[in-house]
């Protein structure tokens, strides 16, 4: 048999044992660079873009040769960074995301709300193709909002969701079972029915979350729709209102009042401009060639599988999501 010539030439220089193959890691770079995107005039200052994108949680995703990196992490990276320099006189948050974690989510509300009483500079978010749930409660922190007219957002809820298999795991006679210190230490559990008072403790959770959601869009979104005091009318099949968890276009988000006004990032960019009185200034992003770090929520991961509790896997995330409540849009499942 002839081999050929390119492997031929392979054996010939590596001897004859199998090729191999060397891979040099990079090093990771906690700095971040800076690049502009549109320029300025000289002295005009500068508009920073940060991405709110992807699903938000406190967790770092990527894998195998990929670049690894933690949202909340990089987040609070990029506005410290914007915070930091006095050439930067406003931030423009581009926003393209079904929402995330409660707590990654609520996270990255804060850090908005301190960066502006801390600096003085606007914020203006602007919806790409979904700013829902999680990612809509993000973009409550900014001075205005700017979705394009195809946008979907909103998605104003909370969801938990569980599993059980103890109907299916008895029919191939699996016996699962728990050794608890207190009756609710294993509430959730795929392997057996929720009973009334772990399903009512959860709803209580539920709530408990859906109540700040709603206090985060009526305190910065005065001209939505008036809450009620009764959370669980929203649950009803007739209710399809801004409570309900639905998306709805951009278009019907501003009739909402969910929205200030119907733009293309450029729009929200030059919105930014006008409220920081900086007309001449340039746009420009951060980023890091390849790497993870710089900000106190770097080391965090992603929690490994646990018996006891739910775990999410969403297309395009590499690694398990951390159990718990989400301000998420779910669309395909």
């Amino acid at each position: 048999m002839r081999l050929p010539f390119w492997f031929a030439v392979l054996i010939l220089v590596g001897g004859c044992g199998t090729p191999s193959f060397l891979i040099t890691p990079v090093a990771n770079s906690n700095t971040l660079d800076e690049q502009e995107l549109q320029s300025g005039s000289w002295g005009g200052g500068k508009v920073v873009i940060i991405p709110v994108e992807g699903v938000l949680a406190n967790a770092k995703v990527g894998g195998l040769l990929q670049p690894t990196e933690n949202v909340l992490s990089i987040f609070t990276q990029e506005l410290q960074k914007a915070a930091d320099d006095s050439s930067v006189k406003a931030v423009v948050l581009r926003v393209n995301s079904p929402g995330g974690t409660v707590t990654a989510s609520d996270a990255m509300y804060q850090l908005i709300k301190r960066f502006k009483a801390r600096t003085g500079k606007p914020v203006v978010a602007s919806a790409q193709e979904v700013a829902a749930s999680g990612a809509y409660y993000v973009s409550c922190g900014a001075d205005r909002i700017v979705a394009q007219p195809s946008s979907l957002v909103g998605s104003i809820g909370v969801i938990f969701e569980t599993l059980e298999f103890e109907g299916t795991l008895q029919k191939i006679g699996v016996n699962a079972g728990a050794i608890k210190s207190g009756s609710l230490k294993d509430m959730g559990s795929p392997f057996r029915m929720m009973n009334p008072t772990e399903r009512q403790v959860f709803q209580d959770m539920v709530e408990e979350d859906f109540a700040g959601f709603i206090k985060i869009v009526t305190d910065n979104r005065p001209n939505v729709e008036k809450p009620v005091d009764d959370l669980l009318q929203y649950e009803r099949s007739t209710y399809s209102g801004t409570y309900s968890g639905r998306v709805w276009s951009g278009r019907k988000a501003k009739e909402l009042g969910l929205v200030d006004q119907l733009g293309l990032l450029e729009d929200a960019v030059t919105l930014a401009k006008t409220l920081a009185n900086a007309p001449n200034a340039a746009t420009v992003m951060y980023n890091r060639p390849y790497g993870y770090g710089g900000s106190i929520y770097a080391a965090n991961t992603a929690p490994a599988p646990r018996a006891d509790s739910l775990t999410l896997q969403l297309p395009g995330q590499s690694q398990i999501m951390p159990s718990g409540m989400y301000y998420l849009w779910q669309p395909f499942q």
